[in-house]
Parts: C-alpha cells; sequence; structure tokens
C-alpha cells in the first residue's frame, strides 16, 4: 500500500475531542492533516463498528491512498474512520484511538484511554487526565500574546466556568455559593479575578458572578463579542485557578500549569467524573474551593510522555515538542 509521511487526525470537530487528538499529533514528527468526519447511519448507529460497505462511508472524500504513517482519532464516530483506514491501508497505517471506543481495543493499534474509563488491555495506555497541549512552551506564549495582564494586580485568581452536564446542574444556588467563594479568596489573598466562560456556560452563570465580582479588579469574558479569548493568558499569568467541576479537559488544562487548581463540587458528581476528581486529590491536584495550600504544586502533563509510549510501543520514530495550539 502506498503510505506517506504525515499523521491523520480525525474528530467529529467537538472542541474537545479536536484539542486531545492534535495535542499528541503535536509531539510526532510529521505533518498533521486534520480531518472533521461523521458517519452516516446506518454505520454511525453502531460505531465504530464497522459494518458491510463500510468502506463507502466517506463524506469527505477524504479517506484514500497514499495512507498516512500513523491515524489518530477522539470520540466514537472517529474510532469508526481510524479502523476503516488500519484497514484500507492493509495494516500500513498505524492506529491510535482516543478515548473508550466502548468495543474491545484490539480493533486499533493503541488505545489512550483515561484512568476514570476503567478500560484494560494490552495495548490500552492509561492517562489520569485528557491530552492537552499546555506545557511551559505553551504558557509562555499565552503570556506573550495577553502581556498587558501582566498589570493586573497579583496574586491573580483565573475562574474557568464550564456548564451543565447530566448530573450537574449550576443554578442560581451554585452561582451564589461560587461568587461567595471567590470573593472570600480575594478578600483573604488580595489581587484580582481574571474569569473566563466556555462554550457551555449559561448566560445566567456569568452574569450572576460578574455582577457578584464587579468590584474586583480584573477581566471577565464570556463571549467572542467581549474579544478574543484570553484563555491562554488566563492559565499563563494565573497565580491559582478555581474550576467549575464539570470538564475534564478543562480541569486537566488547569493541573497541567502548575499553579493550585480548586474546584466547587456538588454532590453525586456522575461515577467517572467522580472518580476522575478523586484521582487528581488523591495526586494532590485538586483542592476544595477554600482549602490552604501552597500557591505552586507539581504540574500535571501527560501529553509528551504518552506521545514516547505511543512512537515505542508502534516502532515510529522519536516524538517532537509539543506544538502551541489555541483555544
Amino acid at each position: 500500500m502506498e503510505t506517506i509521511s504525515e499523521c491523520w487526525v480525525i474528530t467529529n470537530g467537538a472542541a474537545g475531542n479536536e484539542r486531545q487528538a492534535l495535542a499528541l499529533a503535536g509531539c510526532l514528527p510529521w505533518p498533521v492533516r486534520n480531518l472533521t468526519l461523521t458517519p452516516r447511519a446506518p454505520w454511525a448507529w453502531v460505531a465504530p463498528r464497522l459494518l458491510p460497505g463500510a468502506q463507502l462511508v466517506d463524506p469527505a472524500h477524504a479517506l484514500h491512498p497514499p495512507w498516512p504513517t500513523v491515524v489518530i482519532g477522539c470520540g466514537r464516530g472517529a474510532a469508526f474512520f481510524t479502523r476503516l483506514v488500519q484497514r484500507q491501508s492493509g495494516g500500513t497505517s498505524r492506529s491510535v484511538q482516543i478515548l473508550d471506543p466502548r468495543i474491545n481495543p484490539r480493533h486499533w493499534d493503541l488505545v489512550i484511554a483515561p484512568e476514570h474509563d476503567r478500560l484494560h488491555g494490552a495495548n490500552v495506555l492509561v492517562p489520569l487526565g485528557s491530552l492537552n497541549p499546555v506545557d511551559d512552551t505553551w504558557l509562555a506564549a499565552g503570556r506573550a500574546a495577553w502581556a498587558q495582564l501582566a498589570n493586573l494586580p497579583a496574586p491573580r485568581l483565573g475562574v474557568l466556568l464550564g456548564g451543565p452536564r447530566h448530573g450537574i446542574v449550576f443554578d442560581s444556588v451554585y452561582a451564589k455559593a461560587l461568587g461567595q467563594a471567590i470573593r472570600a479568596r480575594h478578600q483573604r489573598d488580595g489581587g484580582s479575578v481574571l474569569m473566563t466562560a466556555s462554550r457551555r456556560t449559561s448566560t445566567d452563570l456569568f452574569d450572576t458572578l460578574a455582577t457578584d465580582l464587579a468590584d474586583i479588579p480584573g477581566i471577565r469574558w464570556s463571549t467572542s463579542a467581549d474579544g478574543p479569548n484570553p484563555y491562554p493568558g488566563i492559565l499563563g499569568w494565573a497565580d491559582r485557578l478555581i474550576v467549575t467541576p464539570d470538564s475534564v479537559n478543562m480541569l486537566s488544562e488547569a493541573c497541567a500549569c502548575g499553579c493550585a487548581v480548586h474546584t466547587l463540587a456538588t454532590p453525586g458528581l456522575p461515577d467517572k467524573l467522580a472518580r476522575f476528581h478523586a484521582g487528581l486529590r488523591t495526586r494532590g491536584l485538586l483542592h476544595a474551593i477554600d482549602a490552604t495550600v501552597p500557591a505552586r504544586q507539581t504540574p500535571l502533563r501527560e501529553t509528551r510522555v504518552l506521545a514516547e509510549q505511543v512512537c515505542q510501543r508502534l516502532g515510529l520514530p522519536g516524538f517532537r515538542e509539543n506544538s502551541v495550539y489555541p483555544r
């Protein structure tokens, strides 16, 4: 089969999936081709199982020779296509699937599934959190791009807001409790508050916090109407971070910064998320919102280590430094 020294990244376009796959691909020594693909029915109903005719499911007409050295997918729909590339290439393309594909991992060369997924197998790599590009180079780029944040009073408290998900509700009671906790931290430490929302953050949550914290120096970012998202700058300049408990990706990136990370978690977290929180707390990476802990802690940086393991396990050439991807 005809191959090319290239890495294909396949996701459904969801920001969290794409970010993980690109972070891993950025450590590998080949140009990256980023593909957004979603299988259509009936194949989508059973993905990543390959029903008869699966080779005809190529919505962007992107899967054809020359085949890549390695194909990386993230998410169940992408798992369909990483299997398909591996099959169509006659196995010359090595397949790496991120997150539990919900079927036996033997269908891929390697599967990377976080500890809280409880997936095991001879070809399964198990990080604590999600893959991400946050390292010293990425943080330095964030500080350079948002140099004006250095003018805000220190210590700088970064606040990262997610959104509701199954089992987690951010209602007015939660919003008020979070605002009071942020204010209490500011009253104790002084400094400024740097707050940013995500795509899932409700207007009610953001507006409540923005109103309650209006007299505290800092920045508040909600949507593109407020200008570019300062997320990389906040992670780069924060002396301490508060993160809502809903997002594995956001918590993983916060814990990669090297500053103390706090959260306000409500009772009854979904099981997988509760296991992830427990893993972070056991390792001293996540703390209660009012905990008194040092401002610096050992960062959680797993992507480069995993890239090295991928290359070693698949007999591929050496990896490279992680590239910088914007949020």
